[in-house]
């Protein structure tokens, strides 16, 4: 499957691993109604594509996402908000089966945070920035700034960062479990995809699973999380990756996945 033709984003696969990366450097990768366009496609794309295991997403140096593009809101209306639903677009980001990890550089602020933690998992370089300056602009964040950052990091936190507005280092970040791990600047990229080819090397089905399983964790009580992980882990069952994995493990030999 090819993945050419876009303009504010570039993409590619190697070794079961889809690539992302935000590509408006001029304007720190602020997310514009295009870009996020774009992006959505890429990541369906992907997420039908039996090449694709897992997805990274990444900036550059300066930044992964410095924020939504201020300059398609600042003179907009209500009504006008309203019926271009932009926001919608991460929705769809949401429902993507395979795992996403966020490779995140320089900026992630705004969008670019909410982004961030709408991937499963973030590797982050010792200068990252995190944040959600909303309140600086007179507005608060949109695209679920403030329903993830919470079940991240937890109320108080959640409050303190939101309504400051203020930058959040990679290290204090990864304190509060809002980042997965951090690493020097320059690994970043490469992390991040050692992590996706390990995660691509798995069975798939119990990947998509296992990933299912625990989103699921943030919607529903204890009883109804339990229930949906037995759920899931009894349909796997039906798969010939757990006929061979379980084989392979009692014969001492590498299991062949084949995703079914």
């Amino acid at each position: 499957m090819s993945y050419q033709g876009y303009t504010h984003i570039l993409a590619s696969v190697d070794q079961g691993v889809g690539l992302i990366r935000l590509n408006r450097p001029q304007v720190l990768n602020a997310l514009n109604a295009e870009l996020m366009s774009e992006l959505v496609d890429a990541l369906s794309r992907m997420d039908e594509d039996d090449d694709v295991r897992c997805i990274v997403i990444t900036g550059n140096e300066r930044a992964f996402a410095a924020g939504a593009d201020i300059g398609e809101m600042a003179e907009a209306s209500l009504v006008d908000m309203y019926t271009r639903d932009n926001l919608s677009r991460w929705d769809r980001v949401r429902r993507i089966k395979k795992p996403i990890i966020a490779a995140v550089n320089g900026y992630a602020l705004g969008g670019g945070c909410e982004l961030a933690m709408a991937c499963d998992m973030i590797i982050a370089g010792e200068g990252a920035r995190f944040g959600q300056p909303e309140i600086n602009i007179g507005v608060i964040p949109g695209a679920g700034g403030t329903q993830r950052l919470t079940r991240a990091i937890g109320k108080a936190k959640a409050m303190e960062w939101i309504l400051t507005g203020r930058f959040v280092s990679a290290h204090e970040a990864e304190r509060a479990g809002l980042v997965t791990r951090v690493v020097p600047d320059e690994a970043v990229l490469d992390e991040a995809l050692a992590l996706a080819r390990e995660i691509a090397s798995k069975p798939p089905l119990a990947v998509r699973l296992a990933k299912d399983a625990v989103l699921a964790a943030f919607d529903t009580t204890i009883e109804t999380g339990l229930a949906y992980e037995r759920h899931n882990f009894y349909m796997l069952f039906a798969t010939e990756d757990q006929r061979e994995g379980m084989r392979a493990f009692l014969e001492k030999r590498r299991a062949q996945w084949r995703g079914r």
